[in-house]
């Protein structure tokens, strides 16, 4: 105990007499850690080796060191020692270490490995504008829709000469450019409508999302309150400018102020007699108020702020739709326009709705004040007219424009407009456009078509780092836009298509031709029962087959028995092992571990 006790007088007297430069940092820790070793020469070659000489943090003199904390007596135990500036040492010691640690995993700050995506973004890109070849863009150009354009302008014209355009219905199959050519003229409408400050507006709805009489007036109404309350606030701010010009000006004036676009007209302050020589019986035009007080602006500010607070926005649900209607026909009619509603996938709204949301917009011009409308319809459906009112059918098909299928060569010289911009130069070999073409082509001169094999056949080849986009990408796209067309129809269908839709591949699995509607009727009562699920009726289930025929998911062919009567034959036109994937994927249908004792079903009567 006592050579331990000297030894603690020892070492801090060495520390003193060893110069500074030698060991700035050791009087600091000359005290025991309390396991009888001392820290000091640890602290002192830790310092040297990785802290920088000038650090405001430790104490690099000796004698300051020893005035602080002096050497401690014979009588004094460890216990009564002071132990903080250890402490502090050891911690500083400590921080020294972690921050070495880290500066020695990476001196240079860079990671050499490469990252998930920095192999990916090593090649170069082929597109320029990937957007080009998306159906939601409307191109400024649209070939082979000429007429069709020049059609729909005609008619319009006269909403840009402040009268009621008739309405039009728009026929044409899938990716025929019916929508593209209609938000063409739309954009041309408005922009022309700007230049000539008319007032006329383009609202379009897509019909196949707000499908319901409710949901098409809420989302009218809602924007036009919006855009009139917007209106009101431009008032608001020119009428203030005209209330500071009237309080500033001690001579009697009139202030004129533009009803219909505040922030295009100009604020003028004409002289009361020039106003009464212009106006000498001081009937104003309609779109235009005059003040000759301060009050009269006060009161029409307060009048507007009132009409704002008015305008509330339609729920999507909750209001009865009389209601609805009635906020939208006096949104509408708040302001002096002409709009144009454009109705996609009208047949939609009528499957689902009815024809009184058409009857009601189509005979709203003879209540309305202020405002004329116009629908412009757009159907695939060349029949659906057929179903309609005729009062509705008659003032709804005043003109009608039909858009013809586009053929091979069109469908290439689309292509070609819309690559030159999507792409690099010489980012296509020759034949991906042709083969483009033909493909969609096929499929009744579906330009969408057309444009989404382009565009996955470049996106195709952009992920395996290829130069260019060759005949191989756009055949792998064509499988690939298939595949996805298929799983994403199936995945949606309801349990009991997706039941029957089963039925058929397990007897197709296990070899069975000419599949008729009994045999996969005897299979979906069985998985019925063990899932479950309500069993339809026989006839349900061949309704359901003939959906499934129509979504191009089975061929279903009616064949005649003679004196048994007639029965439907049917097989499978999707790949297999994809399409059971895809069932299987259902929570329902998964949790099946044998299917062969519902395949042996088929022979039960």
């Amino acid at each position: 105990m006592t050579d331990d006790h000297d030894r603690q007088h020892d070492e801090p007297t060495d520390a003193e007499s060893t110069p500074p430069s030698e060991s700035p940092a050791t009087g600091e820790g000359s005290a025991d850690d309390g396991t009888g070793e001392t820290t000091g020469s640890n602290i002192s070659d830790e310092d040297e080796a990785t802290t920088p000489p000038e650090r405001d943090d430790i104490t690099t003199d000796p004698a300051s060191v020893l005035a602080s904390d002096p050497i401690p007596s014979a009588d004094r135990s460890l216990d009564d020692l002071d132990l903080d500036d250890a402490d502090r040492s050891r911690d500083r010691s400590t921080a020294s270490s972690d921050l070495d640690f880290d500066l020695d995993a990476d001196p240079d700050g860079t990671d050499d490995s490469e990252g998930l995506f920095d192999d990916l973004l090593s090649g170069e890109p082929i597109f320029e504008n990937k957007e080009v070849l998306r159906p939601s863009y409307t191109p400024r150009e649209l070939p082979h829709r000429n007429d069709q354009i020049n059609q729909m302008a005609t008619i319009l014209v006269s909403a840009l000469r402040g009268d009621t355009p008739s309405n039009i219905l728009i026929y044409g199959k899938t990716g025929t450019g019916k929508t593209a050519s209609a938000k063409y003229v739309s954009q041309e409408l408005e922009s022309t409508s700007q230049k000539y400050d008319v007032p006329c507006e383009v609202e379009y709805i897509n019909c196949e999302v707000t499908d319901t009489q409710y949901r098409v007036l809420a989302q009218l109404a809602n924007k036009f309150i919006e855009k009139n309350v917007a209106l009101i606030e431009s008032r608001i701010d020119v009428l203030e400018t005209v209330r500071e010009t009237l309080a500033a000006d001690d001579s009697p004036t009139t202030a004129a102020v533009s009803d219909i676009d505040p922030n295009k007209a100009a604020v003028s302050i004409p002289d009361a007699e020039t106003n009464a020589e212009a106006d000498p019986e001081g009937s104003l035009p309609i779109v235009t108020d005059q003040y000759t007080s301060v009050d009269a602006v006060d009161e029409r500010i307060e009048t507007l702020e009132a009409d704002a607070e008015e305008m509330e926005p339609v729920p999507m649900t909750g209001w009865p739709t009389d209601r609805v209607y009635s906020t939208f026909f006096e949104a509408v009619d708040y302001n002096e326009r002409v709009v144009v509603i454009m109705l996609d996938e009208i047949d939609k709204l009528v499957e689902k709705s009815g024809d009184d949301t058409l009857y009601n917009l189509s005979r709203m011009n003879n209540e309305l004040t202020n405002s004329r409308i116009s629908i412009m319809g757009i159907s695939n459906d060349l029949k659906f007219t057929d179903f309609l009112d005729p009062r509705v059918k008659s003032s709804l098909g005043e003109e009608e424009i039909v858009f013809p299928p586009y053929d091979a060569t069109q469908l290439g010289d689309i292509l070609q407009h819309r690559a030159e911009v999507a792409f690099k130069p010489d980012a296509l070999t020759g034949d991906v456009i042709p083969l483009c073409s033909a493909f969609a082509a096929q499929e009744h001169g579906d330009a969408r078509r057309a444009l989404d094999l382009l565009r996955t056949a470049g996106e195709l080849a952009e992920r395996s780092q290829a130069d260019i986009v060759e005949e191989e990408h756009v055949r792998q796209a064509q499988d690939k836009i298939e595949l996805d067309r298929v799983v994403e129809v199936v995945r949606t269908l309801p349990t009991q298509s997706k039941i029957v839709l089963f039925s058929i591949i397990l007897l197709e699995q296990n070899g069975v031709h000419n599949i008729n509607t009994g045999e996969v009727f005897n299979i979906y009562k069985r998985l019925c029962e063990e899932i479950d699920a309500d069993v339809l009726t026989q006839r349900r289930v061949t309704d359901l087959i003939s959906e499934l025929d129509m979504l191009g998911i089975v061929n279903a062919v009616v064949v005649s028995k003679g004196r048994y009567g007639r029965t439907k034959e049917m097989s499978l036109s999707v790949p297999l092992e994809e399409t059971e994937a895809v069932l299987l994927s259902d929570s329902r249908l998964g949790n099946i571990d044998d299917v062969q004792p519902f395949v042996q079903a088929r022979f039960d009567n």
